[in-house]
């Protein structure tokens, strides 16, 4: 239609009959799978009246499928940060294993073994994580986990999550702001019909009820989801302006008189006795409750002590996971071929016949090393058992039937780059490590490619339609060798174009995701780097100790001296050990990787590290407690005062703003004085943070 020759009024008419052809033809498509129109056709009807509203813009419906999350498809939800970082737990795999957490949960709030102190129990729902933030009652945002910290905006597609998520909360006495936090599933019942219309319509199964409820609720189409049986049961929260309840269980109890569905499993004990009786009830009548679970969740009941004992890493210390026993399977391990990691490490994978374990097939297994190979006394033709537990690599358990072939032994060069592989030794224990190496660092192509595909990761730099197979082909051809040209690829645009999959639509939204991650926050750049032993939790200490990446720069000199006060400050970093620290100082200090490094901070700005509790009296104070402590525990002193912003040191030095001391001090007492640090005992410590 010819938006100069018609009339306002014949445009609104005109809109309102698409609007209702696109709704129908939607509805037949997604919810139906018996589609009305042609693509063609679809197309011709969209395109019709996108431009009637782009002429009538006061004519645009609120329901307008132009107005449709998954109205124009774009391959990509926007993201939504995290006001409270959805983290994951810790897991048990034994009864001994929850014994153990009971009894360190006791000993860091300073508990006698005998202490009274309840646990919360519930079935661990296998499915997908999601956020659902209300505003005074009514759902304003709803998010996938993401990263933890920063997840996909999947607002529309769980509001057709009816049945267990309410758009306006029921009750009373719900905080202004109050995060829900729990799982969407798919139940047993509705998974196999979804299968059985498959089938019937010619199309190939899903894999698994998780698998399925993951891909129904990141539908670019929110009409897609909801002709999904999507299901969600709330068990825990985030953001809120005011506390819940005294108890976990409480709070849980006051989700369900809001209008969510709970577990009705859920139930408190006050022993690891009854926590682990508890788990083997629920391990009995696991097939029975007509959706998956793979173990039972244990957490500390008092939200009070939860608030004292705090996390650690990427967990918190009141929770833990007590999974299912993993399941196992017999196959044939046909051949060993070995991979070359990002730090150099050969591992070698063993090759299987494939065979199907817990739903999945499996096809590759991990033998960790040569030594397990050795232990395992494994060779290919071997029939062996593997187990599969969870998201775990496969792995193989033993050998059941000799195959008759002739012993494996690792290389000793790196299948890669032929440069020598060898295994570190200790130079405090004279021990050889357990993993051989390739020497030849980056300039090995597979610790290069195995290096940028870490460097994309989701904890990484995280950049939409940039993942693991897309970094492999642009290596392969050359256009990414390092992590500068991947913020140089628009350079290369007609190479680009010239790939199969590779349309200007899909181009424009890499070089767009590429743009948004041109500024990341110092953690997270650490991270990226993939320096040996620098995980997540060890790259949020090294930027809690620089600041920022102007501190890091001033001392990179001086890193490569171990008695220097660069390296040594690094090493008295609370929970940061020899070999992190060592690492750090060899990656930071080598002209290779300083090169890669300063190439890369040509494209990208470093955010400098938020002060935690910027208002404490003690943010950004050094802080080393000694001595016996009798008001806490040392681990819940660390915790606090990392809490509030303070950096906790293992040693006394002149920077050092407090020593804490406990009953039995030494040396480092006596170390302070000398220094005029100012020394705290426990309650003028409490006294002054409080």
């Amino acid at each position: 239609m010819n938006d100069r020759a018609v009339t306002e009024a014949d445009a609104k008419i005109r809109i309102k009959n698409l609007s209702m052809e696109i709704r129908a033809a939607d509805e037949q498509y997604y919810g139906e799978d018996n589609p009305l129109l042609s693509d063609a056709d679809y197309d011709a009807l969209r395109k019709e009246l996108t431009d009637l509203e782009s002429a009538f813009p006061h004519l645009i419906a609120k329901n307008s499928p132009t107005q449709k999350v998954g109205a124009k498809p774009s391959g990509r939800f926007d993201k939504i940060k995290h006001s409270v970082p959805m983290l994951s737990l810790d897991n048990a795999f034994n009864d001994g294993d929850v014994r153990d957490f009971v009894a360190r949960v006791k000993r860091f709030l300073s508990l006698s073994p005998n202490a009274d102190l309840t646990f919360t129990a519930e079935p661990k729902i296998d499915g997908l994580s999601a956020s659902l933030r209300y505003e005074k009652g009514r759902l304003v945002s709803g998010a996938t986990r993401g990263d933890g910290q920063t997840g996909e905006d999947v607002t529309r597609n769980l509001m057709t999550l009816k049945q267990d998520v309410p758009h306006e909360l029921s009750g009373k006495g719900w905080p202004d702001i109050l995060e829900i936090r729990g799982e969407v599933y798919i139940e047993h019942d509705a998974f196999e019909e979804m299968n059985a219309a498959q089938l019937e319509a010619g199309k190939p199964e899903y894999k698994n009820p998780r698998n399925a409820a993951a891909g129904s609720l990141r539908q670019i189409d929110p009409s897609i989801t909801a002709s999904r049986p999507l299901r969600f049961f709330a068990y825990t929260w985030g953001e809120v302006s005011e506390p819940l309840a005294d108890t976990q269980m409480g709070a849980v109890e006051k989700m369900a008189e809001w209008g969510f569905s709970t577990n009705p499993d859920m139930r408190v004990h006050d022993s690891a006795k009854e926590m682990v009786a508890h788990y083997h009830e629920i391990e009995e009548k696991r097939a029975a409750l007509g959706y998956d679970i793979d173990g039972v969740v244990y957490k500390v009941n008092d939200l009070a002590l939860q608030e004292r004992l705090g996390f650690v890493s990427r967990a918190p210390r009141w929770a833990i996971a007590h999974k299912f026993p993993a399941e196992k399977a017999v196959t044939v391990l046909e051949t060993i071929d070995v991979q070359v990691g990002r730090t150099g490490a050969l591992t070698p994978v063993a090759r299987l016949t494939p065979i199907t374990v817990g739903g999945v097939v499996v096809s590759n297994a991990t033998l960790h090393n040569e030594d397990e190979i050795e232990r395992l006394g494994v060779k290919p033709g071997d029939t062996v058992e593997i187990q599969r537990a969870g998201d775990v690599i496969p792995q193989v358990l033993q050998v059941i039937k000799d195959g008759g072939g002739e012993p494996y032994t690792l290389p000793t060069n790196c299948p890669i780059c032929g440069a020598e592989a060898v295994r570190d030794i200790d130079e405090k224990t004279g021990r050889q490590d357990v993993v051989r190496r390739c020497t030849n660092g980056l300039a090995c192509p597979a610790q290069a490619k195995e290096g940028l595909k870490h460097f994309v990761s989701r904890r990484a730099f995280d950049i939409d339609g940039l993942g693991e197979k897309q970094i492999a082909l642009f290596f392969e051809l050359g256009l990414v060798r390092e992590p500068a040209d991947i913020f140089v690829l628009q350079e290369k645009r007609s190479e680009l174009e010239k790939l199969e999959g590779f349309g200007q639509t899909s181009i424009d939204n890499l070089f767009n995701a590429i743009d948004a991650r041109r500024t990341i926050g110092f953690a997270r750049f650490l991270y990226a780097l993939g320096i040996r032993h620098i995980g997540q939790g060890n790259a949020r200490l090294m930027a809690r100790h620089f600041q920022n990446l102007e501190n890091l720069k001033a001392q990179w000199g001086d890193l490569a001296e171990r008695e220097s006060a660069a390296f040594q400050s690094i090493l008295h970093i609370d929970g940061v050990g020899e070999a992190a620290a060592t690492a750090f100082s060899q990656f930071m200090t080598a002209p290779e990787n300083r090169s890669v490094v300063e190439s890369l901070l040509e494209h990208i700005t470093i955010e400098p590290v938020e002060e935690i509790a910027a208002d404490s009296v003690v943010s950004g104070k050094t802080v080393v407690f000694t001595g016996k402590l009798e008001r806490f525990s040392r681990d819940e002193a660390k915790a606090k005062a990392q809490s509030l912003g303070a950096k906790v040191s293992g040693s006394i030095s002149a920077k050092t703003d407090y020593l804490v001391a406990g009953p039995g001090a030494g040396s480092k007492l006596t170390k302070a004085q000398g220094l005029g640090v100012n020394v705290l005992t426990e309650d003028e410590w409490l006294s002054l943070i409080e």
